[in-house]
């Protein structure tokens, strides 16, 4: 049985440098409050607000880092609803077409026309952790979760790349559907297995 730790994700935005210039200032280097499960990724202390179409504001979004080629903001289903914000279920960098948004910081605003997202659930494999687990980049697995709250979940994307760790990224909406917090554990589903469920 092999188990994967879970990370709960909250809404969170990644900002271009440009972007990030325009908000805090040029030159600005954002602060690391934590570091995430990803290596050289990490939670910033800067936060921003930001503004749906309907005139909705979120307050104190938080920054991730390092900054990106684009700015995409990532929402659960229920802030997208209950905000006024269109925001396509995704996964990250698939930002063509979707949601738009103003951003505020500190030092400006933007205008965003596309990249608000509700980020589709994914794990991410190191190299050698696809090799035992028998995936690949892009394929699509299933997951068993256990305790008080059981499910399965399906049609979840493998991500592989070298600089990554193991860890199944799942939003709010799904930590509190199915009782999980971060660091939690659920149980990978063989493609064999599926068969059995």
């Amino acid at each position: 049985m092999k188990k994967i730790p879970v990370g709960i994700s909250g809404r969170h935005i990644h900002l271009s440098k440009k972007d990030l210039y325009k908000l805090f200032g040029d030159g600005y280097q954002l602060s690391i409050l934590k570091e995430l499960s990803q290596p050289g990724q990490f939670a910033a202390k800067e936060t921003v607000e930001i503004t749906s179409p309907k005139n909705k504001t979120i307050q104190k979004v938080r920054i991730l880092g390092p900054a990106r080629n684009i700015t995409q903001v990532e929402i659960s289903r229920s802030d997208a609803i209950r905000n006024g914000f269109d925001a396509p279920l995704r996964h990250s960098g698939d930002t063509k077409n979707s949601g738009s948004c103003e951003i505020k910081g500190p030092k400006g605003k933007i205008e965003i026309t596309s990249g608000v997202i509700v980020a589709d659930r994914h794990i991410h494999f190191s190299l050698d952790e696809a090799k035992t687990f028998g995936v690949s980049d892009r394929d699509y697995v299933s997951i068993k979760i256990t305790g008080e709250k059981p499910a399965i979940l399906e049609k979840i994307l493998c991500r592989v790349r070298d600089n990554f760790k193991l860890d199944c990224h799942l939003d709010t909406d799904d930590g509190s559907a199915f009782n999980l917090k971060t660091g939690d554990k659920v149980i990978f589903i063989d493609k064999d297995e599926i068969k059995a469920y």
